[in-house]
Order: structure tokens, then sequence, then C-alpha cells
């Protein structure tokens, strides 16, 4: 992404939060507490005389098996700061009780965060309401994970969370301001996360981030100086077995979801439906930063609000082999794809294979000026109606080509254009290579070898009919990742179709 703030400084705002040992000298067994803060008379935790408040939920340590479960269809104010871990056998979980239709519901009142849960590890937490619309424009969150010269914590699970009118600020840093913030802080112990899966969340209504990682522990040299090497000084220490799916995020000030200092997460099956709505900074949909071997597939994005980025994918400054495959990109007006290193980082060996653009606008791919190495965008299929032209189908600002390495290719790719003004290339240099496109509804202005500008009778579907120039008309693409976009297989010999559809031709009477 472009610049946004100054070099981001270490949270301050909340004070460390370190998870206590266990006090307790006889193992847990797993004991349950109940918290139901619209009840009148202080208990001792148990479901017949529950806890009423977040600070007698907070007061204890808990361990191994410990379950801390709210009230459905009541509100506690404040934030959660839990103490305790569980362990690989037996999690610590927070969850809710009751037979109520409305959820157990947290409210952070203004507070930094709604759920804190700092250097701890093997914790579930899933099914409740959180909320933090007071105050708005300071440091807030839903949830956030956090870890300060702990080392590699393990075992996280955040799912079936409703986490809605969170209204922080424009921070887009350590600490806030987010639905979901993982962050990793200090400098005297590189820490990371292995194991975090964050599922079918639903996310709405948020200032500024949805799904947001950042750690202080992410200092390497491709990254160069595109974030600040003071601030961000401990070696390079990535969170490992990260996926993050089934989540349904709307309504954003900001990003979509974006990972930072991870290495072969997983991001699957999300909906981002309306990001970069109230946010000067630049944004985009999904995107990756400092991140090796990071697979992006099968999800939905929508509604980027303006062209500052506004994309819905990004692999930005030292992602190193990110995969966009399978994916749905609609009506977004920044565009389909950024790949944008600067001020010394490096993007290299990213893929974009199999995905369906309609109706993104600017520009469907853009560059930015630093080196961009190893890129292959290989059938895809664009296709835009008469509201969404004039598009540029790249627009590259890497710059000078004699003095800057570039290596992007476009194969196989399916453009359609159906208004006037079409697409085209802005600053296009000799890096930029085409192969095998076929785009129709404008003349290109450069070479595109073994291409056509003919008709491919696209259906509506994104599917092609029978006579298409677009069957069987493509070049080959090596390890092509064996399916296209509806599932059907691709070979690895013979000659595929152009765009994202691997099928044969279908009887255009039928849809």
């Amino acid at each position: 992404m472009r610049p946004r703030h100054a070099a981001t400084a270490l949270a301050t705002t909340a004070a460390l939060v370190l998870a206590a040992p266990i006090a307790d000298a006889a193992p847990h067994h797993g004991r349950t507490y109940y918290v139901d803060c619209s009840a009148t008379a202080t208990g001792d935790g148990s479901r017949q005389h529950p806890w009423t408040t977040l600070t007698e939920a907070d007061s204890r340590t808990y361990g191994p098996g410990d379950h801390l479960l709210f009230k459905r269809g009541a509100t506690c104010t404040g934030s959660l700061i839990p103490r305790g871990s569980g362990s690989i056998s037996a999690p610590f979980t927070i969850a809710d009780y009751g037979n109520a239709t409305a959820r157990a519901r947290i409210d952070g009142a203004g507070a930094q965060d709604v759920v804190l849960l700092a250097n701890t590890q093997y914790v579930h937490v899933t099914g409740l309401e959180l909320t933090n619309p007071a105050r708005p424009g300071g440091i807030r969150n839903g949830i956030r994970l956090r870890l300060t010269d702990y080392g590699t914590a393990h075992g996280f699970e955040l799912d079936h969370l409703y986490i809605h009118d969170v209204r922080g600020g424009d921070f887009k840093e350590l600490g806030g301001s987010s639905a979901v913030q993982i962050t990793v802080e200090g400098t005297a112990k590189a820490s990371s996360y292995d194991g975090l899966d964050i599922h079918h969340n639903r996310i709405e209504d948020v200032d500024r981030e949805g799904i947001y990682f950042k750690s202080t522990f992410s200092k390497r040299d491709l990254v160069g100086e595109q974030q600040d090497p003071a601030a961000f000084p401990g070696p390079w220490t990535p969170s490992t077995h990260v996926r993050v799916h089934h989540n349904t995020l709307t309504n954003l000030a900001g990003d979509g979801i974006k990972l930072d200092t991870t290495s072969g997460a997983r991001v699957d099956h999300n909906r981002v439906d309306g990001f970069q709505l109230r946010s000067p900074s630049a944004n985009a949909g999904v995107w990756t930063f400092n991140t090796d071997a990071t697979t992006i597939e099968y999800n939905e994005v929508s509604g980027g609000g303006n062209t500052h980025d506004g994309m819905s994918f990004d692999a930005d400054g030292a992602s190193r082999g990110t995969v966009f495959q399978y994916n749905h990109s609609h009506d977004n007006k920044g565009g389909f794809l950024l790949i944008c290193p600067y001020s010394g980082a490096k993007t290299l060996d990213t893929v974009a294979r199999y995905n369906i653009s309609a109706n993104d606008g600017a520009r469907l791919v853009q560059n930015c000026a630093g080196p961009i190495l190893n890129t292959l965008i290989y059938n895809n299929t664009f296709r835009n109606d008469a509201s969404t032209t004039p598009v540029h189908l790249v627009q590259d600002d890497t710059g000078n080509p004699a003095t800057t390495r570039h290596e992007l290719v476009l194969r196989d790719n399916l453009f359609v254009s159906e208004g006037s003004g079409g697409y085209a290339f802005k600053n296009p240099t000799a890096g930029l290579l085409l192969d095998h496109n076929l785009v129709h509804g404008v003349t290109l202005d450069r070479p595109n070898p073994g291409g056509s500008s003919a008709d491919p009778l696209l259906r509506a579907d994104f599917r092609l009919v029978q006579g298409s120039p677009a069957l069987a008309a493509g070049a080959v693409v090596a390890d092509n990742g064996g399916r296209d976009y509806f599932g059907t297989p691709v070979s690895a010999t013979a000659a595929p179709n152009i765009g994202a559809y691997a099928g044969r031709g279908l009887d255009p009477g039928r849809r």
C-alpha cells in the first residue's frame, strides 16, 4: 500500500497485561465460571450465583479446561482482560450460556479493547457479541491478541463472534483500531503465534480495520524501509499455521483483511463487502505485507469505496510467494490487484490465477515503483460494462525500466470491455509482457503474441460457449494449480482456454 502515516510507534495507551502463572497447586481439571451482568446480587461465579461484572471475571487466573461463560441476552460493560492459559489438550474457553435469543454482549464503552488476550495461549473465544461505539476516534478494538517479548504462543481460535460498531480512529498500526487485532510487540524476545484460526465471524460497521496483523519482529532485507526500521527492529519472526476463513466483513472504514509477518497463511472463503469507505489512507480488501507463502482463495470482495487504493487484493512490500486464486472481485472503484513495493522493499513470486473480476474500476492491475520480481498473472477473466469504463488494464508505476528490475507477465487472460473507452495502459514499461491474452472491446497499444481481439462469446456466468475463440487458445503454464475457477481440471500439457473457465464450450442457448 502507499504510505499512510509517519512511522508507527509502539502502542502506549494500555498497560502491559501479563498472564500470571496458574496459582493453584493442584492440576486443573477444568472449572466453569458464569457471568450475568443483568443480575443484581454479587455471586461466586457459579451458575446459581454468577458474577455480575467484568472486574470479577478478570480477578480469576484461568487454567486448562476452564470455561468462562457469559449469559445470553445480558450486556456487560467495559473490558474483559482474563489471565491464565489453556493447554494443547484443554484450552481455556470464553463463550456463552443460556437460551435467550440475543447473544451475550460485551460493550467496551470506549475502552481500547473489548476483549484483550495478552501473553497467553491455548484460548478459544466463541459466540459473543462485541461492540465499542463510545467516544469515537480513539484507538479501539473488538478483540485484540497481544504478545510482548513472550516467545511463541500456540493454539488460538476466534469463531462465531459478532463484532460491530467499533468506532476507532484512522490508526493502522500496533494497538488499533480493528474488529480483530493480532499484534506482536517488544524487542527483547522474538515472538509470534503458532496456530491461529479466525473463522465464521460477522464483522460490521468498523472504523477502521476488519482483521489486522502487525509485528515488531519483522525486520528483513525484503522490507527495506517501507516500514520504519527503528519502530519495527526485531528479526523477522513470522506467525505460522494461520488461517482466516468463512468470515463476513461489511461496512469498513479501511482495510478488510491484512496479514503481516506470517508464513504459510491461508485466507479463504471470506466475504468482504464495503471497505475503504471512510478512511483518507490507502486500503485494500485482502492484502499481505512482509509475508511468505500466503494463499488467498475462494474469497468474494466488493465495494471498494475509492481509488486510493481501493483494490480487492494487494501483494504489498516484502510479500513473497503470494497466490491469489479462485476469487471473485467485483464493483471495486480501485480495481482488482495491486502489487506495491517501494522505499527499498521488494515483492516477488506473486501469482494471480483463475480469478473473476467484474466491473472493477480505475485500473485492473497497478504496480508501485519498487522491484516487482517474477510476477505471473494468468487465466483470469475480467469483464466491465459501460458504467465502469474507461479502465486501465495496467497502471504501471515502476519508473525507469533501465534502472528498475521489473518482471510482470500477463498470459491467457480474458478481458471484455462493453463500453466506450475500454482498456488501456498507463505508463507501460518494457518489463511488462503480454502473451496469449484475448482483449475484446479495445485496441491494444502493445504486442500480445498469440492473442486475439475477437468476441470471446462469454456467457453471463463467465463460462464460454461453443465456437468461442478463447477455447484451447492459450499457452501452457507450468504448475497451473490443476483446476479452474469452477473446479474444472486443467491439463498440464494441452493448450488451455483463455480466461478463468477451462471447460468445454457450452450451448449458447442455455444458462
